[in-house]
């Protein structure tokens, strides 16, 4: 500044003349400096740095680099020039420092933001990240660096030491906790939620409260988004998990099976016993032909020893078609490739009723995709349907408009009406 007065004293320039166009070249010349120390830190310093961060084998200072933590901390080099040469304006020294120490901070925060976002992004990238979430806790990570560097802004701004403003802080803890009372209730739930593994991305969740049956694709501080099967998006407050109950559908995913629980309803009108034209017929079919031989074998052992008349099927034991089609169906399930053969597989009558009498299969599909799931179910009850005539059994249907015109068609309504 001495230099650039000396040099202007010598065109003979009035005293006031001469501290005008010393600080305005001053000026000039630090803003001169700030924007060649942006453009070196920019143009040279981050291109090393992204050039090294692109060329070593490790991925991670990669989202460091997505996350422009480089980039928002080069906007430090021209604060700290202007904070540095603020003595030299002897006048502005303490609001130039202010105003440079208050941009510094305000920088810091978003620097230490694009860590917070770096550090989630990575986090996501293991697996464990679906376990065991984190985006709550980064959150709140983010509400505590914003408060302290609110904070530390306004001290600056004021000239008061930040403890003094946190100690007036605490008469106003009752105002905060009502302000952020659904933070607070978040991070509470999100800590049972993670610590219990109640609930994790990619998992499909049912709570009908809140109109939500889908995957969860986000969990947050506050609220477990929910993209629902017809792609609408339930967003569920993190609480609610807690304090209310929800289905999670993940331990039939990871068991590799998905229950069938579906009925065949039979008309009881058609179960009879198996005459000997019929048992030859099931004989010719092969998942049959061993168990029809085994049973009549212990049939005919049974009745033989103890003396049965044979010649009424009432009496001894006979083979029914409702047992030989429950076994047959027993028999295809076995057989059939997409059943998990190591979970659950029973084919069970239930308490006759005004529709019949319900045949039950309770089995497990080896497929927990829902839309090759359901294509399996599917699968076996056409089979079922088709077979069941073979067997002289009728699936049970309540007469239908089609059915009461045929009827009245018949010459048999005709004659009795």
């Amino acid at each position: 500044m001495d230099f650039i007065r000396n040099q202007l004293d010598g065109y003979g320039m009035s005293e006031q003349t001469v501290i005008y166009l010393s600080n305005m070249i001053m000026v000039l010349f630090i803003a001169l400096v700030s924007i060649l120390a942006n453009v070196i830190t920019k143009k040279i310093v981050l291109k090393i740095i992204i050039h090294i961060v692109n060329n070593n084998r490790y991925t991670w200072d990669n989202i460091i680099v997505e996350k422009k933590v480089f980039h928002k901390l080069s906007h430090l080099v021209p604060a700290i020039i202007i904070y540095y040469s603020a003595s030299i304006f002897p006048s502005y020294q303490t609001l130039i420092e202010k105003a440079a120490m208050t941009y510094m901070i305000i920088v810091t925060i978003m620097v230490f933001n694009a860590l917070l976002n770096a550090f989630d992004a990575i986090y996501r990238s293991f697996e464990v990240s679906k376990i065991r979430p984190i985006k709550g806790y980064i959150q709140v990570a983010k509400i505590v660096l914003y408060i302290v560097g609110g904070i530390v802004v306004i001290s600056n701004l004021i000239g008061q030491n930040p403890l003094i403003i946190l100690s007036g802080l605490g008469a106003l803890s009752a105002v905060l906790m009502l302000i952020f009372k659904d933070s607070i209730l978040g991070l509470v739930a999100g800590v049972q939620l993670s610590s219990n593994d109640m609930v994790r991305v990619g998992d499909w969740i049912e709570m009908p409260k809140y109109d939500a049956n889908g995957d969860v694709i986000d969990i947050t501080l506050n609220t477990v988004k929910v993209m629902n099967f017809d792609k609408t998006i339930t967003m569920i407050p993190s609480y609610a998990l807690i304090s209310d109950s929800f289905k999670n559908w993940r331990g039939m995913q990871v068991s590799g099976g998905r229950r069938i629980k579906r009925s065949f309803y039979v008309d009881t009108t058609s179960i009879c016993f198996c005459t000997k034209e019929m048992i030859e017929e099931f004989q010719k079919i092969h998942y049959l032909t061993d168990y029809i031989t085994t049973k009549l074998s212990e049939i005919n052992a049974y009745n033989l020893e103890h003396q049965i008349n044979t010649e009424s099927k009432v009496n001894g034991r006979q083979l029914t078609n409702i047992g030989v089609f429950r076994a047959y169906i027993q028999q295809y399930l076995r057989h059939h490739p997409r059943i998990h053969q190591e979970m659950t597989l029973i084919v069970r009558q239930l308490e006759p009723g005004d529709n019949g009498l319900p045949l039950e299969i309770y089995a497990f599909s080896n497929d927990t995709t829902w839309a090759v799931y359901e294509s399996i179910q599917a699968d076996i009850f056409d089979h079922i349907f088709a077979v069941a005539p073979t067997f002289g059994l009728r699936a049970f249907q309540n007469p239908s408009g089609h059915d009461i015109v045929q009827l009245k068609q018949s010459p048999e309504f005709s004659r009795g009406y």
